[in-house]
């Protein structure tokens, strides 16, 4: 008995975790800074093909989840972002749940985040969101959108942009690099600890402590 195949996807199909991956992309690019993300950037973000990108692109403006113009930025319209918003929670509840759970490092979630927040179901998000006792950051110090899409932060400016004498809170480190997370955490720096910002080094809670190489990039304090 000869059993029926389904056909491969055409080139007018994108399954959902694709989509879901550019869109989250896109919104977490201005997250944390202003700068809008055009196609090359984010074909740089994903390490997908130009080419590639542009395709993705009409077909998520055709799908109205994106507003793109020819070589300006890509911006999410309010459907998009809010499918971002959902991914986003998916992820960020995902690496605190290994963390918090399993022992993970912060600096070994989010690649696993990668996998299971396209598997993981509804159900079992919400268990798990009630088992943390609904966390409201990710070990990164990301928020968590809510149920709604509602994310709440402070005022915040990056570490490498705060004059000499500025004193905040640590917001959040990006999670861009695993290699430099753990120089960080080498370096006694988490979120929640005071920086004051002082001439070639910082003051963590009141102790001079040099940095290391590019962490004033990836390191956000309170304004």
């Amino acid at each position: 008995m000869c059993r029926e195949t389904q056909a491969p996807p055409s080139i007018g199909d994108v399954s959902s975790p694709a989509i879901d991956d550019y869109l989250k992309a896109v919104y977490t690019h201005t997250e944390w800074q202003d700068a809008p993300i055009t196609p090359s950037v984010l074909a740089a973000r994903l390490g997908i093909a130009p080419s590639s990108v542009t395709e993705m692109v009409k077909k998520l403006s055709a799908q109205g989840l994106v507003a793109h113009e020819p070589y300006r930025a890509v911006r999410l319209t309010p459907e998009g972002e809010r499918r971002a918003l959902a991914m986003v929670r998916r992820h960020r509840l995902i690496e605190t749940w290994l963390v918090e759970e399993f022992g993970y490092s912060w600096d070994e979630v989010h690649e696993e985040a990668e996998v299971l927040e396209h598997t993981v179901s509804d159900r079992l998000l919400e268990k798990i969101d009630v088992r943390l006792g609904r966390p409201r950051f990710d070990p990164h110090g990301d928020p968590i959108p809510d149920t709604d899409g509602q994310v709440q932060r402070e005022g915040f400016v990056r570490l490498a942009d705060a004059p000499p004498g500025h004193t905040g809170r640590v917001l959040r480190v990006s999670d861009r690099d695993p290699a430099l997370l753990r120089r960080i955490e080498n370096a006694g720096i988490a979120v929640g600890h005071t920086l004051r910002v002082a001439p070639g080094v910082v003051e963590l809670d009141g102790v001079p402590t040099a940095l290391p190489e590019g962490a004033g990039d990836i390191i956000w304090i309170t304004a």
